[in-house]
């Protein structure tokens, strides 16, 4: 099954490589795209999308929905609140992005292959939103990240070998889960706190279009049994990224 590989970077200066200079993805040459992947190929590529993904830098094809309200956040516990919060959000992206690359992966239908990497994209796009906000909260992301890509990529995997309808419930719920988390953060967000809120509403839109999508698709939502466990990781992910 010949593949594209679609890579995320912020070097414009390799010749051996084709650009799209707007959405900073990059992808490998043509040679390498008309040719059927080994499994040391695969490996290799996951691996430098973990790197990718885990350790950036991000760069946005959209712009930042923040980039002309004022910063109103002052106060060093506010910031260290909300930077808590973010910190959840970026990691939530991270783990989403693995997700997808691990269900494009696996993939049988090469539609949902390419609607698996076309979320995965969009997801670079909240990562780098949120790496800004925590770079003007003075914070850092999870030093964990390596850690919740590597176990999403799996948990990804498994899911797309399951059936496409399958993946694509599984997708369907994580969005689900994930808009419900974005809307309690929300709520928990200062009232003049306009940047952050900025940001978290524009990826609840799009986290509700990936689960409208894949249900469209013909998902078929995964028993309530893998749900509350769903709901188990996602928690314990939260209480830990919150800090660390």
């Amino acid at each position: 099954m010949a593949i594209e590989i679609c890579q995320f970077h912020t070097n414009q200066g390799d010749p051996r490589r084709t650009s799209d200079h707007n959405s900073g993805m990059q992808t490998t040459p043509l040679a390498t795209r008309n040719r059927t992947l080994t499994p040391v190929d695969s490996t290799i590529v996951a691996l430098d999308r973990l790197l990718k993904s885990a350790v950036g830098p991000h760069v946005a094809a959209r712009p930042y929905p923040a980039e002309h309200i004022p910063e109103t956040v002052r106060d060093p516990a506010t910031k260290r609140k909300i930077a808590g919060l973010m910190r959840v959000n970026h990691a939530g992206e991270i783990c989403a992005q693995a997700l997808y690359h691990g269900q494009a992966a696996t993939a049988r239908l090469t539609g949902v292959r390419d609607s698996m990497t076309h979320a995965a994209q969009e997801e670079v796009d909240h990562l780098a939103w949120c790496a800004r906000r925590l770079q003007e909260l003075d914070a850092r992301p999870s030093l964990l990240d390596p850690i919740w890509y590597a176990g999403s990529f799996a948990i990804g995997s498994i899911a797309g070998v399951s059936g496409d309808q399958h993946s694509l419930g599984f997708v369907a719920e994580t969005e689900k889960q994930v808009v419900a988390h974005l809307q309690t953060h929300l709520a928990q967000l200062p009232q003049d706190d306009a940047r952050s809120r900025a940001v978290l509403e524009q990826m609840v839109k799009d986290e509700s279009q990936h689960g409208e999508a894949a249900l469209n698709q013909g998902g078929e939502l995964p028993p309530g049994a893998i749900r509350r466990a769903m709901k188990l990781v996602a928690k314990l992910m939260t209480a830990t990224a919150q800090h660390f």
